[in-house]
């Protein structure tokens, strides 16, 4: 389809903020159907404000506070996992995103369902980018099956959880609340569209972080001297990270930042002329 491309600041602008009610968001075929159509990405007005609403509280400081020595968990034990190898950082990065995605939407609690959504989700990613041709034997097809399956996953959870009658604080019980109104085909669409969001993009700035700390060994030495200080500072043995810990990171905040300034994390999004323009 006819395609203008935009980089100019001022253009950009035009499209994303003065007249952003002229485009839409949108996203290739094969990929607004395996995201599904309920996606926060492909809408604007009132039902996206509700979605953002929702996700925002998420990850609030008093929701992420509690799941920080879980974090720190994943990340030990994915730094373990490279012990000896040649590792592809930009996929390892993906992957430890993933665990860190699955804990903020489902916490601890659906940890027994976390191997077959990874692999389900893994097989719709490979179909992500391919012709929307939905024959046996193409990536498409198998992609929409695992989508499908993805949601039958998702539709358990979601059946456990009413079952239970508790109330959760992680994104999934976020959009459960009953006074939202979500249907399940919504929440599954947002869970799945939510992995694919956070994934490539925290791993990219990670993969960014890694890069440039390696390019400035004085910053590595800085960053590596502030983490070592926090761990000594441990008292009576407990050397778990806490969320007052993260808020005492001056450095290597600064590292983050400077390398959300400096790296290009996405390389383009998509937009609709809703009409003439």
């Amino acid at each position: 389809c006819p395609c203008v491309m935009l980089s100019s600041p001022e253009a950009v602008k035009f499209v994303l903020v003065t007249k952003a009610h002229l485009f839409k968001p949108t996203f290739p075929a094969s990929k607004e159907r395996m995201l599904g159509k309920n996606a926060i990405f492909f809408h604007q007005g009132d039902y996206h404000a509700k979605l953002r609403r929702l996700v925002l509280r998420t990850f609030m400081p008093e929701a992420i506070r509690n799941i920080v020595p879980s974090i720190e968990s994943i990340a030990k034990n994915t730094v373990q996992s490279w012990d000896g190898q040649l590792i592809n950082t930009f996929q390892e990065m993906k992957m430890f995103a993933f665990e860190v995605s699955l804990l903020s939407i489902f916490g601890k609690d659906e940890a027994l369902y976390f191997e077959d959504l990874k692999r389900c989700y893994y097989i719709l990613e490979n179909g992500y980018n391919s012709m929307p041709i939905n024959l046996p034997g193409t990536l498409f097809h198998k992609a929409m099956k695992a989508r499908k399956e993805l949601a039958q996953i998702l539709n358990k959870i979601l059946s456990t959880r009413r079952e239970m009658k508790r109330d959760y604080d992680d994104l999934l019980g976020s959009f459960m609340g009953e006074k939202e109104g979500l249907t399940d085909t919504q929440i599954a669409d947002n869970v799945i569209g939510l992995i694919f969001a956070a994934r490539d993009t925290t791993a990219s700035v990670l993969t960014w972080i890694l890069k440039y700390l390696g390019e400035n060994p004085s910053i590595l030495q800085a960053v590596t001297a502030e983490q070592g200080s926090i761990m000594k500072s441990k008292e009576n043995g407990e050397d778990n990270l806490t969320w007052a810990d993260t808020k005492n990171m001056p450095i290597t905040s600064r590292v983050i930042q400077e390398t959300l300034r400096v790296a290009s994390v996405l390389s383009f999004t998509f937009r609709e002329a809703v009409e003439d323009v």
